[in-house]
Parts: structure tokens; sequence; C-alpha cells
């Protein structure tokens, strides 16, 4: 996609700060920056189209890290968006990052487990986006509380994502989600990816969220 000079410019400071910050904190395990660049950066943005078309309203980024790929969506289309991680000591360096850069109106953080977000702020969001986070069966359970009725999650993936949703289509109908769009292709440097978009459909037939823990480690699927 095309970015005018400002966004881009933008987008290249927080990938390098990131890269700086990483010195002191673990954000990323890429620190080759034209390997970042590709990895993160286009990566974050390949899934603008599908997010173009998510509702409007709020947004959160789901275990963001670094901030990709919320910061750079946010950047890129200039909607506000909440980083979701629950290493306090990340979401502290993205606030250094955040201010650094002068984003504090559009990007904020919530150092905590996705769970008690979806307690505090049961419905809210309109759009989710998680990026190597954890299975898509896990996704979609960890997403459904915090979505408002046509909200969609956004999710990124690689190649190997048969076994995940096959597991998470299992399980959509009791989750009150549903499969709207898949699309697969490579990045510049010839790595395979995948986005999945689940859109909330119905209300779950199941007691969300679950106590914290239980998506990962007792899957539904």
């Amino acid at each position: 996609m095309e970015l005018d000079a400002c966004k881009a410019e933008l987008i290249e400071r927080h990938l390098d700060e990131v890269i700086e910050m990483n010195r002191k904190i673990n954000l990323t395990r890429v620190v080759d920056r034209e390997s970042a660049l590709v990895l993160h950066v286009e990566d974050s943005l390949s899934a603008f189209p599908e997010f173009s078309e998510a509702p409007s309203g709020p947004y959160a980024d789901l275990g963001s890290g670094g901030g990709f790929p919320g910061v750079t969506l946010s950047i890129a289309s200039g909607r506000k968006v909440l980083l979701v991680d629950s290493v306090g000591k990340k979401m502290r360096a993205m606030d250094s990052i955040v201010s650094d850069l002068g984003l504090q109106d559009s990007v904020s953080t919530y150092a905590g487990r996705i769970e008690d977000l979806s307690n505090e702020r049961r419905g809210n969001f309109a759009v989710l986006t998680a990026r190597a986070l954890t299975a898509m069966p896990s996704l979609i359970e960890l997403a459904c509380p915090l979505l408002q009725k046509g909200g969609r999650l956004i999710c990124y993936k690689g190649s190997n994502y048969e076994e995940e949703l096959e597991r998470a289509l299992r399980i959509q109908d009791k989750l009150g989600m549903k499969l709207v769009s898949q699309r697969f292709f490579d990045l510049s440097d010839g790595s395979a990816r995948s986005i999945f978009v689940f859109e909330k459909v119905a209300k779950p037939k199941i007691k969300l969220p679950r106590r914290v823990g239980m998506a990962q480690n007792n899957p539904l699927a």
C-alpha cells in the first residue's frame, strides 16, 4: 500500500525506537533493520485491506509487544488503538516510545490479561488484531467477549494454519463467531502469510471469559 511521506516516516521512526529499546528490554527477536522492515512493518500493513473494512469504533491490538501491528495500523489509518499485553515492562516501554513519537492522543496501553480487559470493557471493541499471539481457537475465544456484535477479529498467521483453522471452525458457532474472509500471500522476502477474519455474529453459548489462561491451556477445541 502507498503511504504519504509523513506517515511512512513515523512508521519507520517507531520501528527504529523499538530496535533501540530492544537493547534494554526484549520487544522483538528481529533486530536487523532491513529484516524488521519486512517482518514487522510490511507484515503489519499486509492486513490493511481487512482492517479498512472493519466497523468503525474502538480498536485494540492483542499481545501487542512492540506495537506491531497496532501502532503501524494506527499511524497508517489515523485510527486510535489500545495496545494490550500482559507484560507490564513491555507496555511501559511502549508508553515511552509513544511519548517520544508524539502519539499519546492516538495510542494507549493496557498492561494486563485479555480476560481481565474483557471484564472491564465487555463488548466494547469494533475491531481486534492479533499477530503471533496464540492459536486461532484460543484467539477467537479471547476475542469474543471483547467484541461488539458485528465486530471483527483479524488474525495474522503464517503458512502452517490448517490445523488451527480446522479447530477454530469447530467451535466458532459455540462462541458466536464466524469466519468471514481468508487471504493468502507472500511478503517481499518470500515468507508465506495468511490473514483470517472472524466476525462476532451472536452471543456465545458459554459463559466468557473463562478463568485466566484457560483459553490457551485448556482450549475448547
